[in-house]
């Protein structure tokens, strides 16, 4: 994934990596105005690729950005063809800005959009056999973690604060309560039941935390779309993360509190890595 891509679709171009530029006056690049939207191609087809664009509309829409996303398919399609990548595993970074336009912070009237979408080769594990360690901190983003935006400084100092510590993701603490990573979804396991937190302004409400929702009601796992307390981490039975590299990964540690002390995965998160694996392996809707 540190490898450039070979290709860039900007705004109406197929380009070659290094010919693919943007105007230093882009609110993209000014104010972090914009989304974005990343899936995955598992064996020649888009893994829940509706549901991913669905999601890039709706962000689209609440920060009122003007851009038709039905394009896209069809682009996806000439940009894997132009980069090679038709039939292979690979991943799809999709970012809208609000375009170019002298700085202010007001929204500008009657700008086009600026769209960037490359592709690289990505191959995901069959299970995701990480028994992941977690290190917690205070929820310090904003109010509309919702919004799948590119101005992603709070996560990615949290990231870099969990990788200071030796520690693969940085869950956040909100007001007592663990909300998401950040870059992943979390859940916990209690006698059986799964709970997570609801799907509301505090946490982005992941495709794969939905999909395994889907998972739990099928199974009959019960589901319960609660905030678990930072003082009841210690209680639960086993934790896990999702996302959509991440899949599902179980959680060996969230700072000092031992899940387990060597290799085990629990039951649930390993009954959900299975027909999560499945699922991948059957045609996508």
């Amino acid at each position: 994934m540190s490898n450039y891509p070979k290709k860039v679709y900007l705004n109406d171009e197929v380009l070659d990596y290094q010919n693919a530029k943007i105007s230093v006056f882009d609110r993209g690049f000014l104010f972090g105005d914009g989304v974005y939207e990343v899936i995955t191609q598992i064996n020649g087809r888009l893994f829940y690729g509706k549901e991913h664009l669905d999601r890039l509309s709706e962000c689209l829409d609440k920060i009122h950005i003007n851009f038709d996303t039905t394009t896209l398919s069809a682009k996806i399609e000439d940009l894997l063809t132009a980069s090679d990548l038709s039939k292979q595993d690979s991943l799809i970074y999709i970012q809208v800005t609000r375009g170019v336009a002298p700085r202010k912070h007001s929204f500008p009237a009657d700008t086009p959009p600026t769209f960037m979408m490359y592709v690289v080769p990505f191959e995901l594990p069959d299970i995701n056999n990480n028994n992941i360690r977690i290190t917690t901190l205070p929820d310090y983003r904003w109010h509309r973690c919702d919004i799948k935006m590119t101005s992603l400084l709070g996560n990615v100092m949290a990231n870099d604060h969990a990788a200071k510590q030796e520690t693969h993701e940085a869950v956040f603490i909100r007001d007592g309560s663990v909300t998401e990573g950040s870059h992943s979804n979390i859940f916990f396991v209690k006698d059986g039941v799964v709970y997570t937190h609801p799907a509301n302004e505090d946490i982005l409400n992941g495709i794969t935390r939905q999909i395994v929702i889907q998972l739990c009601n099928e199974l009959n796992i019960k589901v319960i779309e609660k905030a678990v307390s930072e003082k009841d981490i210690a209680v639960m039975d086993e934790a896990f993360l999702t996302g959509t590299t991440t899949q599902v990964a179980a959680i060996k540690e969230i700072d000092t509190h031992q899940f387990y002390t060597d290799d085990n995965t629990g039951t649930v998160t390993r009954k959900l890595q299975q027909a999560y694996l499945t699922l991948k392996q059957k045609p996508c809707k």
